[in-house]
């Protein structure tokens, strides 16, 4: 569905955006793909490796409207990948995440509709189901604003949904990275924030695959949630250097002990697909009332009340040679 299309990233020099540029320009033969970011010295660095005819760079901050407005012109696919993501420098500089997490939110939207982008997927995480963190809260308000959008919408052609996953594997800035570096580093210890602490384990490659697939699936309102594995930090750690002792540190500011994906708040309104949950909206839709099927005719069936997809009680578990495997 991507052959002929033009395609914008936000946030496109991240991790997410990388890869999933690499994969579009080996499965698809796309129009144009736009990457649409603030770091000038990131996109001239992603630009020695991907610098296919069809691709353009466009700096912009996505808290400016009418530069995204410029930017998707005549783009027929948007994907939402721009945000200031790390818990502790949100909680301390509050007011710099709401305006990127929740403006850009809605610039992105308002962009979208004036330049009848056909369909819009932001990628939110599993820090905005039961938020006790600043980042987690502003992803929240995201998802919903792109929920809603759909309503905004009207008769128009621009549909959103939201695609809400946990711990990318090796993504910059998560903790396998920086277990590495402290073993490059020779660190007689690793640190550790809690030993009972469990994440959610994702590759950048599932994301991505996950993602593409859900342009498919998707109709307009839906929080996809793919089913994956979970992994102790300490397990993590243990793969890593199963030599080393760890030091627990205490847990850095709004973070959690294990993370949610599917709130038991929410199980009313979650489906179960054969590899994935669809938490539906909690306001109605003129255009659809029934998400237990998606666009592509998979249909699932809704989850027992007082369903919670939680890192701690998942029943599927990453074990230290499958992570091995993974890296």
């Amino acid at each position: 569905m991507f052959n002929g299309k033009n395609i914008l990233i936000t946030g496109g020099t991240g991790s997410f955006g990388k890869r999933y540029t690499q994969t579009l320009l080996q499965r698809y033969k796309p129009k144009k793909i736009v990457i649409f970011s603030r770091d000038e010295l990131k996109q001239y660095e992603m630009a020695q490796t991907y610098n296919a005819p069809c691709m353009r760079y466009f700096l912009g901050d996505v808290r400016d409207e009418a530069r995204l407005k410029e930017a998707t012109l005549g783009i027929d696919y948007i994907i939402h990948a721009a945000a200031l993501k790390q818990v502790p420098a949100a909680e301390y500089n509050p007011m710099e995440c709401i305006k990127t997490n929740i403006n850009g939110a809605q610039n992105v939207i308002s962009a979208a509709l004036t330049n009848g982008v056909d369909k819009v997927i932001a990628l939110s995480t599993d820090k905005a189901a039961n938020p006790i963190n600043l980042y987690g809260t502003t992803k929240l308000a995201s998802d919903k604003l792109f929920i809603a959008a759909n309503n905004i919408a009207g008769m128009r052609k621009t549909r959103f949904s939201v695609v809400r996953y946990g711990n990318v594997i090796c993504s910059r800035g998560s903790v396998i990275p920086f277990f590495q570096k402290c073993i490059e580093n020779g660190a007689k210890e690793l640190p550790i924030t809690d030993p009972e602490m469990t994440r959610f384990m994702i590759t950048l490659q599932q994301g991505v695959d996950f993602v593409l697939k859900n342009f498919s699936r998707m109709q307009g309102g839906e929080t996809f949630v793919p089913k994956i594995p979970s992994m102790k930090i300490t397990e993590v750690a243990k793969a890593l250097a199963p030599n080393l002792p760890h030091k627990i540190i205490g847990i850095r500011p709004g973070e959690k002990i294990h993370e949610t994906m599917c709130p038991s708040d929410d199980s009313h309104i979650t489906y179960a697909f054969s590899d994935h949950y669809v938490i539906a909206p909690t306001i109605q839709f003129s255009f659809l009332t029934d998400f237990s099927k998606n666009a592509l005719g998979e249909v699932g069936e809704l989850v027992p009340r007082g369903f919670s997809y939680d890192s701690g009680t998942n029943s599927q578990w990453l074990s230290r040679q499958e992570l091995l495997e993974l890296l």
